[in-house]
């Protein structure tokens, strides 16, 4: 299975990227969303943006993997 994590773009130069992901600025290509601009979200794998989506839901999916981290947290805790 594949994790795609929401990031804002920074700033944008040829067909690269710097994105920000959870406070950390990555560089990630841009060819898959050749109309990506800075300010939008974007779904990130393997070192590229894959898909332009809206803050709602980069806010959403980020909200869900905080869950999943803290519920892998507390089984860890726990074991």
């Amino acid at each position: 299975m594949c994790l795609a994590i929401p990031a804002k773009v920074k700033e944008i130069n040829g067909s690269l990227a710097k994105v920000e992901v959870y406070g950390n600025i990555r560089e990630v290509g841009t060819r898959l969303v050749p109309d990506v601009a800075v300010g939008d979200w974007v779904l990130i794998h393997a070192g590229f943006a894959l898909e332009k989506i809206n803050e709602e839901r980069a806010q959403e999916t980020m909200r869900i993997l905080e869950e999943m981290a803290d519920s892998l947290n507390e089984e860890e805790a726990g074991a």
